[in-house]
């Protein structure tokens, strides 16, 4: 297992200039996203350099420098001159996967990274960098459009791809009969938890303008009759009732008091003896990674009131809710699972 920077000790000076420039790494990486480097060397094979900058319109000046420092990075793999994906690319960077994360790379280059800009002004005022992030209107504002809604829906699919088998084998699913995924997007967790446990039957509760995504992708997964969806607003509508609630990568966007109140709202709809399932990359001394304190910060930066948050905070909502038990693990995506129990 790589040890941690923490671990490792302090840093000498490479180490500080290299942490000093890591988002020269990330924006090379993001750029050859927004390319669609991969995903065209998955279609023609591996290539020279000279095929590679007529195919993307790219100057002969930092070409070369651009190919190898991905070869470096573990993206590209280089051979008798002519660059091909590495297994990692091709598996995660090639647009028509189901594994493809370029989504949510997408976002972080066109949103993500600008609004880090502006971090140092977030640590002193504590307020977004993005225009129309407030509380009320943060997803409003990033449904505005059909096609910026289907464009945020499959970028978290790139996040919650990987969670769903974590999730389905971190929880005894035996005797469970029905689930609601709060916030679930186009389905994508539930149809995972479902190919696991096909006795299952699941619920997406997301706002109405996410239907027709849904639609589409459970429509072409072919799962409509183990999965429904119910459109309305989770801070004023009551959440459908399950043997399961799941809150996934929802809390962080949220208020202290928002998070409570839809904790709540979770209790009420589960049945007697029901659990709520709860991940985020929370924050714990002794659990969480450097990402997640990363992810956190990111939250600053991208929405009003929204980060990580302390997993005993966590399990102290669930108390107040009135869930009888908690407990806490650590998912292998970095993510914290807090489960409750309904009295």
């Amino acid at each position: 297992m790589t040890k941690t920077r923490e671990e490792q000790g302090s840093l000498d000076l490479n180490g500080i200039i290299q942490l000093g420039m890591a988002f020269g790494s990330a924006k090379i990486l993001l750029t050859a996203n927004e390319l669609d480097l991969f995903t065209v060397l998955s279609d023609s094979g591996p290539a020279t350099e000279e095929e590679i900058r007529t195919k993307l319109g790219l100057h002969e000046r930092g070409a070369r420098e651009f190919l190898n420092a991905l070869v470096k990075l573990g993206l590209l793999s280089r051979e008798n001159g002519r660059y091909g994906n590495t297994a990692a690319a091709d598996t995660h960077l090639v647009k028509g996967r189901r594994t493809y994360v370029g989504r949510f790379l997408s976002r972080s280059n066109s949103v993500l990274y600008g609004a880090w800009g502006g971090f140092t002004e977030s640590l002193k005022t504590g307020e977004s960098q993005i225009e129309g992030h407030g509380d009320d209107n943060m997803f409003k504002h990033l449904y505005r459009s059909e096609e910026q809604m289907r464009d945020f829906v499959a970028m978290m699919d790139a996040l919650n791809w990987a969670v769903g088998p974590e999730l389905a084998k971190a929880f005894d699913w035996s005797k469970v009969k029905t689930v609601t995924d709060v916030g679930g997007a186009r389905g994508n967790l539930a149809a995972t938890l479902i190919d696991a446990h096909p006795h299952l039957k699941a619920t997406v509760f997301d706002l109405p303008a996410v239907e027709p995504a849904y639609e589409d992708h459970i429509g072409g997964l072919g799962l409509k009759d183990k999965i429904a969806f119910h459109g309305g607003d989770f801070f004023a509508d009551p959440v459908p009732t399950a043997d399961v609630v799941i809150i996934g990568h929802v809390l962080e966007d949220w208020s202290p008091e928002r998070r409570k109140q839809l904790i709540k709202s979770a209790y009420d709809a589960l049945k007697p003896g029901g659990t709520l399932l709860v991940y985020d990359p929370m924050l714990d001394d002794e659990l969480s990674p450097l990402n997640n304190l990363l992810t956190s910060l990111t939250m600053l930066v991208v929405t009003h009131g929204g980060s990580e948050y302390r997993v005993d905070d966590c399990r102290s909502w669930m108390a107040e809710a009135g869930f009888a038990e908690t407990s806490a693990q650590l998912l292998d995506t970095n993510d914290i699972l807090v489960a409750g129990i309904k009295k």
